[in-house]
C-alpha cells in the first residue's frame, strides 16, 4: 500500500494489518463449517468411525437376555433314568403281583423264575436291585442266584424272600452278597424299605429269650439244607430223618 508524499514522491506503508486480519481469517475458518466437499467427507467419516467404535466397545444389553433365553430353551430337561429291579420267583402269580408293584413306584422291572434264566438275562439287563426267593422250583436254591448276583454287580442291593426263616440261611445269605433277609409275606413296602437299610442298624435291640428245642431243631435242619443246596432227600439223609418227614417238618414251620 502506498501513499503519495506532499514532495510529489511516494512511500511505502508497512503492511501492519494483514497479519492480524489473516489470524482472525484462519481462526474463522477453522470456526466455521468446511465448504470443502472433501474435507467435509473426511470430517463425516471420521466422526462415524468413532460413533462406530464407541458402540462396539459399548457392552450390548438388549442381545444378553436373548442369547440366555435361547440357551435356556434349547436345554432339553433331563431324562430321569428308572431303577432296574431283578425278581427272581418261582411262583409266577406272586412275582407278577410284585412286578406291578414296583412297576407302579417307578422301577423298571423283570422276572425270571430260576437260576438258568438269570444267566441268560444278565449280560443284556444290569439292576440295581434284586428281590431273590431263597427256595426256588425243583429244590434249587436262591443262594446261588444271590452268588451270582454279587459275582455280576458287587453293589447291587440283594434282598432275600423266604418262608423258610432261619439263622443259618439268612447268614448265609449275607455272606454271599445280599443287603438283608426277610421271611414272608413281604410286602413292597418292607422290600423297599429293606434295600434303604442295606447299612445295618447297631441300634436294634438284644433280646433276652433263650433259643427253645425246637428254634434248636428248626435251624439245624436249616443249616443241613443250606448245605445240600435244599435238596431234601440229602438233608434227610445227613439229619437222619425219612424224607417224608423232613418234608412234613419242613412244611408244618413254614412261616406263613
Amino acid at each position: 500500500m502506498t501513499n503519495e508524499h506532499p514532495e510529489g514522491g511516494s512511500v511505502e506503508q508497512p503492511a501492519t494489518d494483514a497479519a492480524p486480519q489473516s489470524q482472525a481469517g484462519v481462526a474463522a475458518i477453522a470456526a466455521s463449517p468446511t465448504n470443502d466437499p472433501d474435507q467435509r467427507g473426511s470430517t463425516v467419516a471420521t466422526d462415524a468411525s468413532r460413533h462406530a467404535a464407541t458402540h462396539m466397545t459399548r457392552p450390548s444389553t438388549t442381545d444378553a437376555p436373548k442369547s440366555a433365553s435361547k440357551t435356556s430353551s434349547s436345554q432339553e430337561p433331563t431324562a430321569v433314568t428308572p431303577r432296574r429291579l431283578l425278581i427272581v420267583e418261582d411262583d409266577d402269580a406272586f412275582a407278577r403281583t410284585l412286578a406291578r408293584s414296583f412297576e407302579r413306584r417307578g422301577y423298571e422291572v423283570r422276572t425270571v423264575p430260576t437260576q438258568e434264566e438269570l444267566q441268560e438275562v444278565l449280560p443284556e439287563y444290569s439292576p440295581g436291585y434284586a428281590v431273590v426267593d431263597l427256595k426256588l422250583a425243583a429244590g434249587s436254591s436262591g443262594l446261588s442266584c444271590v452268588q451270582a448276583l454279587h459275582a455280576h454287580d458287587p453293589n447291587m442291593l440283594i434282598v432275600v424272600l423266604t418262608g423258610y426263616a432261619s439263622i443259618a440261611t439268612a447268614v448265609e445269605a449275607i455272606k454271599l452278597g445280599a443287603c438283608h433277609y426277610l421271611a414272608k409275606p413281604s410286602n413292597t413296602d418292607d422290600i423297599e424299605a429293606a434295600f434303604s437299610r442295606a447299612e445295618g442298624d447297631a441300634s436294634v435291640a438284644l433280646t433276652q429269650r433263650q433259643t427253645s428245642i425246637k428254634t434248636l431243631e428248626w435251624e439245624r435242619i436249616h443249616e443241613t439244607l443250606a448245605a445240600t443246596g435244599f435238596n431234601i432227600s440229602e438233608a434227610a439223609r445227613r439229619l437222619g430223618l425219612h424224607r417224608r418227614t423232613l418234608a412234613r417238618k419242613l412244611e408244618k414251620q413254614r412261616v406263613k
